[in-house]
């Protein structure tokens, strides 16, 4: 899976054209949402979806790979959890988000290292 960025300023516009022409091709967000000026969705094929957009005219959009791991979300404190083993392992997080299955999406500088952490 992929995480999908992209910076916008008019949120409702733009995610209405983004969503728009991932629509169109075909390709389904599978979760996401918008922070700090920047949409960021989980698809599976992030290569095909940059493709779309910039054929559409939708700049500056990138796509990273994404851990998806497991989220107890019924255990209180499980995202400290998570995000306490990462930082002692010295992985820096970029985003973080769930995805329609209650699954933790990540985007870390160093995903090997973040899967081996989580086990």
């Amino acid at each position: 899976m992929n995480d999908l960025a992209i910076a916008v300023t008019d949120v409702a516009t733009e995610v209405a054209r983004i969503g728009a022409v991932l629509g169109a091709a075909g390709i389904g967000l599978e979760g996401g949402g918008v922070w700090a000026g920047e949409a960021h969705y989980l698809v599976a094929d992030g290569a095909e979806a940059v493709a779309a957009l910039e054929a559409a005219g939708v700049r500056g959009a990138r796509a990273t790979p994404a851990l998806v791991t497991p989220l107890r979300a019924d255990v209180p404190g499980e995202l400290g959890r998570i995000m306490s083993a990462l930082a002692a392992a010295g992985v820096v997080v970029g985003a973080q988000y769930s995805d329609h299955d209650n699954r933790k999406v990540l985007v870390v500088d160093d995903i090997e290292r973040a899967r081996e952490v989580l086990g």
